[in-house]
This record gives structure tokens, sequence and C-alpha cells, in this order.
């Protein structure tokens, strides 16, 4: 074999490891070595040995034989590596599974996720009473807290839709809980869940009221045109 032989052959063969598992694997809590001897397990199984033995892969690495049979020990006892059985001519054959180890991987990411939506949550909830406060000019009183707490809890209101009902009320004037209540109500109603579905129905509803005085406006100057002027001051 020359040197280009073997180039070729390093870029040719190689082993498919996700990318996710070498940015996890040690909070997972596996180490060096176990990372290493789960990886030779995978080795051998997309080479076609699915059940290599302690020797077989202590012959790849800088261990030996009762090291490496210890190590795929305590993988099985802490649930990274198990031992399944199929029938293949007849014959019980036993091979390897790494589905524990990508199911723990798994339901740490998602873990993980949810750990970063509910730490992301009560910073919207923490700024969202900065944001009132800021609107009102004093602490929330007890009962306001209380009515945020039932938006966000129970109500299961966005805090952005929350904070577009309190620019709402900031803008109409009316800077009451009892006020963005009634917004946040029709909001649902309406079946607006989005920033945008909001602003468009704010701006609606303040086109229609601009509309309905307007037309006020004009049926007023049409009565008032219709009634003759009397001076009572010449009778």
């Amino acid at each position: 074999m020359n040197k280009e032989q073997f180039i070729y052959l390093q870029e040719t063969g190689h082993v498919s490891v996700p990318v996710i598992l070498f940015n996890y694997y040690a909070k997972l809590g596996i180490n060096e070595e176990e990372f290493m001897v789960l990886l030779q397990v995978l080795k051998f199984k997309q080479s076609g040995n699915q059940f290599p033995t302690p020797t077989e892969i202590s012959e790849h690495m800088s261990i030996s034989t009762s090291a490496c049979t210890s190590i795929l020990r305590s993988l099985i006892q802490k649930g990274f590596l198990m031992i399944e059985e199929s029938e293949e001519n007849r014959l019980l054959c036993e091979f390897y599974s790494l589905k524990p180890l990508w199911d723990k991987l798994y339901t740490f990411l998602m873990k993980e996720n949810q750990d970063k939506v509910q730490e992301q949550s009560k910073e919207e909830d923490m700024s969202l009473y900065s944001v009132f406060e800021n609107e009102f000019g004093r602490p929330l009183s007890p009962f306001e807290c209380e009515s945020l707490a039932i938006w966000i809890d129970q109500d299961d209101y966005d805090p952005v839709i929350i904070k577009a009902a309190l620019r709402e009320a900031v803008m109409s004037g009316k800077i009451n809980f009892r006020y963005i209540d009634r917004i946040l109500f029709e909001w649902k109603k309406n079946g607006i869940r989005t920033i945008d579905q909001a602003r468009n129905h704010s701006k609606k509803f303040r086109q229609n009221q601009v509309n309905t005085n307007q037309k006020q406006s004009e049926t007023n100057e049409d009565y008032q045109r219709k009634v003759p002027f009397y001076n009572w001051l010449e009778s």
C-alpha cells in the first residue's frame, strides 16, 4: 500500500458518529474511557460485528481486556448499553444495543430544552412585572400581582400579548387592570394570539371609533342646520 492508497482509505472509510454525542457525553456522566469503548462498539457494529468481545475491543485501545470488560459492565449497569438477543437460522445470537444511550441523550436534551424554556418564562414574567410598574409609576399591589399571575398561569396569556394590552390601555388613557382585563378578554374571544393580530385588531378598532365619531359629528351638524334660528332677545 502506497501513500496515496493509505490517504484514500482514510478519506473513504469512516464511522458515523452523531456530533451531538461528542457535545453531550460528559454531561450524560460518561468519562473518556467509557466514551471510547462506546465508539469502538459502534464501529464494530457498523462494520458488521454486532457483538465484539472485550479482547477485540481492547486490541484497538490502550487498555487491557479485563479493563475493557469492567467498562462494558459499567456501561450496562449505568444504562448506556444493553445486550439483546435475536434469532438467526434458528440460533439465538447476542448483540450490543446502543438504544439506551440514544434514549438517555434524547431525554437529557428534552429536559435541557424544557429548563431553558422555564428559565426564559421566569425572566419574561419578571420583565412583565417591571414593565407594569414602570407604566403605573409605582409598585404593583398584591391584588394587581395576583391578576398578572392569573393572566399568565390560568388564562395562559402570552406575556407579549399582556404587554400589548397594557400599551393599548396606555394609548386609551385607561391604565387600570380592569380595562386591561377587558382588552385581553376581547382579544381571546376574537381568537387573537399573536402580537400582529393584536395590532391589526387595535388599528381597526380605533379606525371604527374615528369613523363613528365623524358620522356623529356630521349628524349633529345636519341637525343643527335644520333647526331655524330664533333670536329670543328681539322678540
